[in-house]
Formats: structure tokens, sequence, C-alpha cells
């Protein structure tokens, strides 16, 4: 169906300034949805407390607020602009966290505002981590055994429930797993949980069953008016589950999946992405699969355009951003144009015959004190993206792109003491492939190493 006719004026609101987990994929996002919705014809009013962006420069929208991103920031300008609509989902868990604050108090629907892009009720889905659960076992979607926790007390007997330790803690509503992690110890049971329950919003914890080591795999969709969905791409994270996506490095297209486990994975996308609500605009879905017995499990679903939104838009050439804006406005996917060949409909899945390797970029040396471990709670403050015909050349590639000092993967270095190696690679920390490398090199087995980092024998 055409675009839209009942809309004329639209608020965009932006990701506010630029932190770990949020950071410039965002600006991306939201630059690309801004220009499409312009030259559809409709005026654009930008919301965003970070000038430092290119979301923010004059030319980009109508009207450019910088504002706190706060409800009554958010009240102010509606009603001062009056806009017809409210467009979200390019903010990152910022703007969906206040269209979903400012839906619960009635001020949407009091200022007749409509908002697109993303079912209201899918926030609340995918964020309130029993309801997730709740659905996922109503449209028969395996999970991870988990519970919900609200106090201490109740995430100590969950824990028991589940079999003791180790477990993952996630809390519900917060950005790049803030206050997540594993507890491998009881004297790490306390702090982590109260920090979980001290971050989210709504203090609560989702205690889940440790499924670290096992295979990782994102997936990006789009889906229009008319329920039509695609895949945009496959993303594959090398670190093993227990690592934050955004402190992995991954690579796209996919390398080690069966075609059978891919078919599988894409249905259950599918499936659960028409689960949580109707909307038109993309999705980023998560899976765990047991690399022993296969078994796949989902992890969580983000209606909104992500960090791996970006990446797979640059490593595809598919406007994933711009696509999503026009069908937030009506707009369906055999309507639209691919804008990279001009010829083809959007609604073709991208194709790629080179390999995509992402490697996220750390800077401990200015955060005194952290943890330099990875876990579920991201610490990477950017990345490098690089693209090659085999996986070996972009990784190559990535790893002289992170530009701190290295000519490549390790090969102007001394190679550091095997017991110094051994005891790098038993934890995830931010040198891990450079470790890997290093392992090799003073003659440990393939198995040795993927007994010690779990990561795939296909990459090692």
């Amino acid at each position: 169906m055409p675009r839209r006719t009942d809309i004329h004026k639209i608020l965009l609101i932006g990701s506010g300034p630029i932190i770990i987990g949020q950071a410039c994929e965002f600006d991306y996002s939201g630059t690309q949805a801004c220009r499409a919705l312009r030259n559809e014809g409709y005026e654009v009013v930008l919301v965003n407390s970070n000038p430092a962006t290119i979301m923010t420069d004059p030319i980009t929208a109508d009207r450019i607020y910088l504002e706190e991103l706060t409800a009554p920031s958010i009240r102010r300008i509606v009603e001062k602009e009056r806009p017809d609509a409210v467009l979200p989902t390019m903010g990152g868990q910022t703007g969906l966290n206040l269209a979903d604050e400012l839906q619960r108090q009635g001020f949407w629907e009091a200022q007749n505002v409509k908002v697109i892009g993303v079912d209201i009720d899918a926030i609340h889905i995918t964020e309130d981590r029993q309801q997730f659960r709740d659905l996922m076992e109503e449209i028969g979607v395996d999970q991870a055994r988990s519970q919900v926790a609200r106090s201490l007390l109740e995430a100590k007997e969950v824990i028991q429930s589940l079999g003791g330790l180790p477990v993952v803690i996630r809390p519900s509503f917060t950005l790049g797993g803030a206050g997540g992690g594993i507890i491998w110890s009881p004297r790490e049971l306390e702090r982590k949980v109260m920090r979980g329950l001290e971050l989210s919003p709504v203090h609560e914890v989702l205690v889940e069953e440790c499924v670290y080591g096992w295979k990782e795999f994102e997936l990006e969709l789009l889906r229009d008016s008319n329920e039509n969905v695609i895949i945009i791409c496959t993303i594959e994270n090398v670190d093993p589950m227990g690592v934050h996506t955004g402190d992995s490095v991954t690579v796209a297209p996919s390398q080690t999946l069966t075609d059978k486990q891919f078919q599988h994975m894409r249905d259950t996308a599918i499936r659960m992405m028409r689960s949580i609500g109707t909307f038109a605009g993309g999705c980023n879905v998560q899976f765990g699969i047991n690399p022993v017995d296969g078994r796949m499990i989902a992890i969580e679903i983000n209606p909104r355009v992500s960090r791996s939104s970006a990446l797979a838009s640059k490593a595809t050439g598919y406007p994933i951003a711009k696509v999503a804006a026009r069908l937030a406005v009506g707009y369906t996917l055999d309507e639209l144009k691919n804008d990279v060949t001009e010829t083809t409909s959007a609604c073709f899945e991208p194709a790629i015959d080179y390999v995509v390797t992402k490697i996220p970029r750390w800077n401990f040396e200015k955060f005194e004190g952290v943890d330099e471990e990875l876990t579920t709670q991201m610490k990477a403050v950017g990345e490098v993206m690089s693209i090659g015909r085999t996986f070996t050349e972009s990784l190559q590639k990535a790893w002289q792109s992170l530009e701190i000092g290295y000519a490549g993967l390790g090969a102007d270095r001394d190679n550091p003491s095997r017991p110094k190696v051994r005891e790098r690679l038993r934890k995830s920390y931010w040198d891990r492939t450079l470790q890997i490398r290093n392992a090799f090199m003073h003659g440990a087995s393939m198995d040795e190493v993927y007994d010690i980092t779990r990561v795939d024998p296909w990459f090692l």
C-alpha cells in the first residue's frame, strides 16, 4: 500500500550522548531515517541531546531540538510542534523507553500522536523478561531455563532451583547488558544480583541457566504492514555465549551454520517477530546453539534498529534504517526499490560473496579499575569492520584497523611465555584472538585450544 497520508509531521527521538552500548551506530540509522522521511515529503522534527552528531546537522531535519531526552522534555516539544506521529525505533533503547513511559502516562493518546515503527506492547514483551519467556513458551520456542527475581532472596531461591552456580544475570529494560554477568562463585552472588536489581528501572533480573560456551547468532529482519518478513543478514559470534555481542568478534554471513539449522532459525525468528505485535519496521533476534547436540534456544529479540543493524547494513549494502523508516509510514517491501541495484525490489534478501569481520575496540586504560574480563555486560567503546574474500583476510584487515600499534595479528610481536598465554586464554579478555594465535605458535593442539576457549574449530 502507498505511504500514509494521515501523517504530515513526524517526531524522531534520537539516542542521546554516545555511551557504551549506544554509540554512533544510532546516529547512522537516525540520519538515514530523517533523510528518507523528508524525501517522502514528511516534515521531520528531531530531538536529540547530543550536538556532536550528523543527525543534528541543520540539513538533516526540518526542526532540531537539542534537549535532554526525558519525558518532560518530549512533552514540551510535542505540545509545541503538534506532530502526527512519533518514530522511537531509531533512538536505541533510550527512544523505546521514552515512548513506553509516555504511553503508560496516556500522553500519546491524549495528544493524538501515533506511535509508528513499533508496537508499544512489543517493547513490554521483549524487555520484560517474564513476559518474553511466557510468550516464547506459548509459541513453542525453546529457551534457556530461567526465572525472574525481584530481590536477593528470590535470586538465591531461583539459583537453587536451577541446580546451583554458575548462572547468568540479565536485568530488565537495560542497555548493552548493563548490570548483567555470569555468577561463577557464591562470593560474587550478592554483589552482582544487587547491581543488576539497582540498574534495572523495574528492579527485576532474569536468573538463567549458564549456557557459556554455546555458539551465538544474530538475525536482522524487516517486516512490512502486510506481514512480509525478510532476513537481511545472519551474523555469527566468534566468541562463545557468555560474552556480550557488542564485545564479541563477529562474522557476516554466518560460517558454521548448517542449512537445516539456518532454516530452523529463520522460521523461528519470523514466528517470534510476528508474535510480539503488529508493526512495520526492523528487528534483531539472537539465538544460541549447543555445539554438542544442536539444541537451539532464543536469547532475546529487539524490536528496533540496533548496533547489529548498522553492521548488517554496511556489510550487505542494504539500507536497513532507510527502508525501516519507509515501512513505518505505510509502504510495503515490494513497493520499494533496492538502492544498490536500483532495479530489484527491496523484498529481495541480500546475498554476499565475501566475508565481513567486526572486531570491537576497547579502551580500558581510560577506565581505571575496570575488570578487563568480557562478560554479558558490554565494555567496548567502538568497533572496526573489514571486508575480505575469506575469513582470514577480513580478520587480518580488521586487526590492523584497530589502531593499537599492530601491523597484523601478532606477526610483529614476540610471543609471550606459554603459561602467560594459557592464563590469558582461560578467561575472555580483549586480546583472546591474539592469544589463540600465540597458543598455536607454542604448539598447542586444536582440541586443547577449543577446550579452553570454546571457539568453534572452523574459526580456529
